[in-house]
């Protein structure tokens, strides 16, 4: 039991990152009386313009991140990004204080290399072969090992960021160069991966709660240089790859523990089930579940980790979402053609209210449903070919 939001008996939830995907928990929070704080390093996040209050801080500063913890005194942490001072959430956890879905699991997997050795070597779970290297030489003989082409990705990065796949010797040291520019928290690290031929990638969002482990519907998905284009669900899959993909989902949140919903990534190739990454909140693919379930995952999130039952997660109806990017940079720009887009049957858009554009920022995402996945990946994408950004 607890009290509304402002009040002496309320019960609060921090939010680290404010993104869109926080923005959408912050509105689940509120739907069951939590108080919310979003906190992000720049002001006028997403998650900032629906939080009761919000702060701006360097959250790879973890003395900062401190104060502002032992400030606020949150009953829930909830990491929403990667670049985070993971090992003081970890000391914070050891002083009493709860970590979703817990301190160990935001650091393996904000950390590319610990979650990879965990899932690999730790619990045995098939992934690509895989390499790190420190430095340009070492990243020369981790390609000639693993030949190309290969993934090259920074140990710590979002969305893509500083992920490119080097295809030629040539190529080697403008794919370094690249991770180090894209990659976050100043770590001269790289994971190369060999390189995937699979049938399809998918997320399999698992959420671990009161009422044990529950799997949604899995998740299609197409990505261009790491960050997400598309996605649908259902995926179509056998009755085999869901039960090889459920044991394997399973096993890594299992080790990873605690409540709320983790993002599975997986791999579907010609020989098995791959696991590929896993973040331990909501996940971009994820969205889709906005139009699709009966709970997003969103709403999933909030009530395992508030220890709320879930005692069934439904599909109500196939469904798709397409992405809206910028181009470029820009502090004044204006977003149009919803029009055009919501006269689509079936559809809804939503823009995020970031304040600035980048190249290949996520600024807005249709989400349409249908009788089957084609059909509402097309009419997903025909709506987000809708929008535009007007600079």
């Amino acid at each position: 039991m607890y009290g509304s939001p402002l009040s002496s008996q309320a019960r609060k939830m921090m939010l680290l990152g404010s993104g869109e995907l926080g923005k959408e928990v912050v509105m689940e929070a509120q739907r069951l009386g939590v108080e919310t704080i979003a906190v992000d390093r720049y002001a006028d996040a997403p998650a900032m313009q629906v939080a009761h209050r919000s702060y701006v801080i360097d959250m790879l500063d973890g003395a900062a991140l401190r104060d502002l913890i032992l400030s606020e005194r949150p009953d829930l942490i909830v990491p929403e990004i990667e670049a985070i001072a993971t090992e003081t959430l970890v000391e914070l956890e050891r002083e009493g204080h709860r970590v979703v879905p817990t301190a160990r699991a935001a650091r393996l997997t904000m950390d590319r290399e610990g979650i990879r050795r965990l899932a690999a070597e730790t619990l045995g779970l098939p992934t690509a072969p895989y390499r790190f290297a420190d430095s340009l030489a070492e990243l020369r003989a981790a390609v000639a090992e693993l030949g190309t082409p290969c993934v090259i990705k920074p140990i710590m990065s979002s969305s893509g960021k500083g992920q490119s796949v080097c295809r030629s010797e040539a190529e080697i040291e403008a794919c370094w160069q690249y991770a180090m520019d894209g990659g976050r928290a100043k770590k001269q690290r790289v994971i190369v991966e060999g390189f995937v031929h699979f049938d399809s990638e998918i997320t399999l969002l698992t959420v671990r709660s009161v009422s044990g482990t529950s799997f949604c519907a899995p998740i299609g998905h197409v990505q261009k240089d790491g960050d997400y284009i598309e996605s649908w669900q259902p995926h179509d899959m056998t009755a085999g790859q869901i039960e090889d993909a459920q044991a394997i989902a399973k096993a890594i949140t299992d080790e990873l523990g605690g409540s709320g919903i983790y993002g599975v990534e997986l791999f579907l190739t010609a020989d098995g089930v791959l696991f590929s990454e896993v973040s331990p909140r909501p996940h971009d693919t994820g969205m889709v579940t906005m139009v699709t379930q009966d709970l997003s995952e969103f709403a999933l999130h909030v009530r395992a980790i508030l220890g709320f039952p879930i005692p069934t997660i439904r599909l109500l109806t196939p469904g798709a979402s397409h992405t809206l990017k910028a181009d470029r940079d820009a502090e004044s720009f204006r977003i149009g053609g919803l029009e055009q887009a919501l006269a689509l049957p079936n559809t809804q858009v939503r823009v995020f209210g970031k304040p600035v554009t980048k190249p290949g920022r996520r600024m807005a995402v249709a989400l349409s449903t249908a009788g089957d996945v084609e059909q509402a990946r097309e009419l997903a994408a025909q709506a987000a070919a809708s929008l535009k950004i007007e600079y």
